[in-house]
């Protein structure tokens, strides 16, 4: 009975040790305790105003809810930085009159990470994603709030992805 505890506890302690590296986020694990999200600007040909900010503050979130890294103003060890620069609304399917049916605002951000532990992560790339609505509608207020949570969403998802889950 002895030997049986031993073995169960000795199988227990390594099955935790094993799932330390793993995580939920998918995060991989990074030489590094903090991080800095740089003002992105907007320059973008049709500036819609705000959404810069916006986009700062959504990319710090989904950082600091997905990782144990410490959010710093200025000497982060990770870094990003970059610039809003497409900022577009395209019709996308028309009517039997030739008119939109359904336009599409599209949102191209370029971003630079820079990890300064480990240089061979740097890149710079553009990320964009797209929101579909109906022609016949203004993308203004709670209309445009639930474009950008969708588009924001899903481009801080894929710059953490890439930045620090490596997929």
């Amino acid at each position: 009975m002895r030997y049986f505890i031993i073995i169960i506890t000795l199988s227990f302690s390594f099955l935790l040790k094993s799932c330390g590296i793993y995580n939920f986020t998918g995060a991989s694990p990074v030489n590094a305790k903090t991080f800095q999200v740089n003002y992105f600007q907007n320059n973008a040909p049709l500036v819609e105003p705000g959404i810069e900010r916006t986009f700062t503050l959504e990319l710090q979130d989904i950082i600091q809810n997905q990782t144990n890294l410490n959010l710093v103003s200025q000497g982060g060890e990770l870094l990003y930085e970059g610039e809003i620069v497409d900022y577009r609304i395209t019709p996308m399917t028309a009517t039997a009159d030739q008119r939109a049916a359904q336009n599409r605002l599209t949102i191209t951000i370029n971003v630079r990470f820079s990890n300064k532990n480990k240089e061979e992560d740097n890149f710079e790339k553009r990320f964009s994603f797209f929101y579909d609505f109906d022609a016949n509608q203004q993308l203004v207020g709670a209309q445009l709030t639930t474009a950008l949570d969708v588009i924001f969403e899903r481009i801080t998802q894929d710059i953490f992805n890439e930045s620090l889950a490596k997929w």
